[in-house]
């Protein structure tokens, strides 16, 4: 598809600030927030950025292609949307949005258990492309209704969530009321009252509902009891126990996202899973724990990339980052603010607005630095001593 952006926001920072200016303060400190000091937020992107490349402007190149292969599936790109909870709190009917623009630009598009569309809906929008992440249920009866509705819905990828044992402690949703359960504050309604757009546009989509889980959820509940029966809902630790009968019923491929160790990516293997996505869950989990790029880092040299895809989300923002990842020893990338961001700044326009600025630069730093493929970038970087 031809690249085509907005050039009044060239760039993600300029789509964050003008997302900012499009909607309520809380739906924005939910995007762009992370748990506790916001320590592993920060550090996530920092340290990719420390990441460095040679450029080579004699050599000979005939061109940089950005297409990549994963899971038997050509991509246009070596990057996805991510997973986001909530979506339609942020931007209404941002699900939707932004599943189209990963369809008609060919990337993969990861539809969340906790955001504001149906696993259905999505499926329809994508013609059966996109990917779900399960996020497992206390009851093994519920989780085997929410992935034959996946398999059903002709989802090609499976995604388990590993990193929620406990939900984040977030400061910003809590005094925002969007911690589980949420409420709503006056100071909420005030800044909503000031974003007359977003609330023209959530009356018409409707109040933001997490939709996959709609038939298993009681008829005449506030916010309040909702928030209370989803955190019941989704009590409990993800382990190698709980994922091996849905690696059996799971016909499809299997990719483990949370993965923050060697240890875990070991586990992946031996419990069969074709991939994992290293990731803190963008840096609102545990503050305290090491960035994405230091975790992928390890596993790259532990030798995993002979035994399972290794893919990456947090703290990639841009072009650049995802380069810097691949790199690094990435297969694949995801992000999820990103995107996000695209979506609350333009609407309905912010999903293809967002995708062919990061393909744009993507490419660009590929051509700099006479890169043919995706695949070869880990032969650009530059290797440091310790590295």
């Amino acid at each position: 598809m031809e690249i085509q952006y907005d050039p009044r926001y060239p760039s993600v920072e300029s789509l964050r600030k003008r997302a900012r200016q499009r909607i309520p303060g809380f739906a924005f400190d939910y995007l762009d927030g992370g748990c506790n000091e916001e320590v592993n937020l920060r550090k996530n992107t920092e340290e990719i950025r420390q990441v460095e490349l040679m450029p080579q402007y004699l050599a000979a190149h005939s061109g940089s292609d950005l297409k990549t292969e994963l899971f038997g599936h050509v991509y246009d790109a070596p990057f996805g949307i991510a997973p986001v909870g909530l979506q339609g709190l942020i931007w209404p009917n941002a699900p939707v949005i932004l599943a189209k623009a990963a369809f008609d630009y060919n990337i993969p598009f990861i539809l969340s258990t906790v955001s504001t569309a149906s696993i259905e809906e999505i499926s329809e929008v994508t013609e059966g492309r996109a990917w779900f992440q399960l996020y497992h249920p206390a009851e093994n009866d519920l989780r085997d209704k929410v992935i034959k509705r996946a398999a059903d819905a002709g989802c090609p990828v499976l995604v388990i969530l590993a990193d929620v044992p406990t939900f984040g402690y977030r400061n910003k949703e809590i005094k925002n009321g969007l911690a589980m359960p949420p409420r709503m504050t006056l100071h909420n309604v005030i800044q909503i009252m000031g974003r007359p757009n977003w609330a023209i546009r959530t009356l018409i989509h409707g109040q933001p509902s997490f939709k996959t889980m709609k038939p298993y959820t009681p008829t005449g509940m506030n916010m309040h009891h909702l928030g209370l029966f989803m955190n019941k809902t989704f009590n409990g630790r993800l382990n190698e126990e709980r994922i091996k009968p849905i690696r059996d019923m799971w016909k499809g491929k299997l990719v483990l996202k949370g993965v923050a160790s060697v240890e875990d990516a070991e586990r992946a293997v031996r419990l069969g899973l074709d991939g994992i996505i290293v990731s803190n869950h963008g840096g609102r989990q545990l503050d305290a724990g090491p960035s994405t790029i230091a975790t992928l880092k390890n596993i790259v040299a532990a030798g995993y990339k002979d035994k399972i895809k290794v893919m990456m989300d947090s703290g990639m923002r841009t072009g650049p980052d995802i380069a810097r990842t691949l790199a690094t020893g990435a297969e694949f990338t995801f992000m999820g603010r990103t995107f996000m961001y695209g979506a609350a700044a333009l609407g309905n326009k912010g999903g293809n607005h967002t995708i062919s600025i990061i393909k744009r630069q993507l490419q660009q730093v590929l051509e700099q630095v006479c890169c043919a493929k995706v695949s070869d970038l880990p032969n650009h970087l530059i290797r440091r001593e310790g590295d």
